[in-house]
């Protein structure tokens, strides 16, 4: 997906944020989990535990990101365009790493098992999350809160991605996720997602300040998600961290993701445009989705054998280079070809849809006898025109 602003300049920080949010992500699961190491991070990595027990803050992160990201790359697209850019961008990478945890947890069923091969089916879809089917990949639980974000703009993208319509739709976001924790309605919770809506809402109206300009309305936008999103961050640090620690880090983290991503949608890194940036970016997705059972396995496998910090280095290297031949060798090319298939199937779609595939086919008709004047008869067609 081409991230590229109204000049023509593409959006190389948004890269850098990711991976950085990527790496914090798997900073966090390797020095952390004690399911990996069989013991508490803080015992096998005193120095670097206390700033990796943060590294959960780098979903908020990819959720900041995604707002913005949605909103501009669905500018002038169509419902079925941009459904078609989702399954493309989302699926390829997301089953090779289903395929890939799978055969790991087969060879060494340490961490987790596969109690069930009908789940890994299931896990397939990336619907498991609204059907109690377990994740193959605990880390596989942030795509269906994405999926919930697509539906959702999926409303916006019918209607026409305006300035207004954007504004409109981070304004009933917002009162949606205001009222759902009191309204005592499963369904608007289950949509209105008050812990993670304040940062697509906040990089939606980024994206649309840089796109037109900050107003004081987006600035209002803006800071209103970032107050709202502090409801929940203590919870998620309990949720993440076994011990209590202090809170205000995880709150400059997001003050810090705020600040880049405003610094980015005001121009401020416009001269960022590192090569080496867009492939870490491109790897990002597929980095965050194989490396956390399948990593700890690993670790768990080896760490009798390998001193802690030569394994979770390495681990972590080995797992972007995985990272970087899945998105080289099996996201692009599958991408593509999905991508072909899917356009295919919306144009038959739409050929079907069309005046000329619905109206009556003209049948002429001669009579048998002396020559007459032929006419037109009528009659429904037997199979649509393209």
């Amino acid at each position: 997906m081409s991230e590229k602003s109204l000049t023509g300049i593409r959006l190389t920080a948004l890269d850098g944020l990711r991976i950085v949010a990527a790496l914090m992500v798997v900073f966090y699961h390797y020095v952390t989990l004690a399911s990996a190491w069989g013991r508490p991070g803080s015992a096998v990595f005193p120095v670097a535990q206390p700033v990796a027990e943060y590294g959960w803050l780098g979903v908020e992160v990819f959720f900041l990101v995604s707002g913005f990201v949605i909103c501009m790359s669905t500018w002038g697209r169509t419902l079925g365009d941009f459904a078609i850019s989702r399954i493309s961008r989302l699926y390829p990478a997301y089953w090779a790493a289903v395929a890939f945890t799978a055969g790991v947890l087969w060879l060494w069923p340490e961490v987790r098992r596969v109690e069930h091969w009908s789940d890994v089916l299931v896990n397939l879809s990336m619907m498991q999350g609204g059907l109690h089917v377990q994740n193959l990949d605990d880390g596989y639980w942030t795509l269906f809160v994405e999926l919930k974000f697509y539906v959702l703009f999926a409303l916006v993208v019918l209607r026409g991605v305006t300035y207004r319509n954007c504004v409109l739709f981070c304004g009933l976001w917002t009162a949606a996720g205001v009222m759902a924790p009191t309204a005592g309605s499963g369904l608007l919770d289950f949509f209105a997602i008050p812990q993670f809506a304040p940062y697509f809402v906040a990089g939606i109206a980024f994206h649309l300040m840089r796109r037109f300009r900050p107003t004081h309305l987006l600035w209002v936008i803006v800071v209103l998600q970032f107050l709202l999103a502090q409801t929940y961050v203590a919870a998620r640090l309990d949720a993440n961290v076994d011990h209590d620690a202090n809170v205000w880090p995880a709150r400059l983290v997001i003050a810090l993701a705020f600040a880049a991503m405003a610094a980015i949608a005001l121009g401020a890194f416009d001269r960022v445009q590192w090569r080496w940036l867009r492939t870490a970016g491109g790897i990002t997705y597929p980095l965050y989705l194989i490396h956390m059972i399948a990593g700890l396995t690993v670790i768990h496998h080896f760490r009798d054998r390998v001193p802690p910090v030569p394994l979770a280095t390495g681990l972590a290297v080995v797992m972007i280079i995985i990272a970087w031949l899945i998105q080289r060798y099996v996201e692009r090319p599958a991408a593509r070809l999905l991508r072909a298939g899917l356009h295919r199937g919306l144009e038959d779609i739409r050929a079907a849809g069309s005046p000329r595939a619905t109206a009556p086919l003209p049948v002429v008709v001669r009579r048998l006898g002396p020559p007459r004047e032929d006419y037109v008869q009528s009659r429904s067609p037997t199979r649509p025109r393209a």
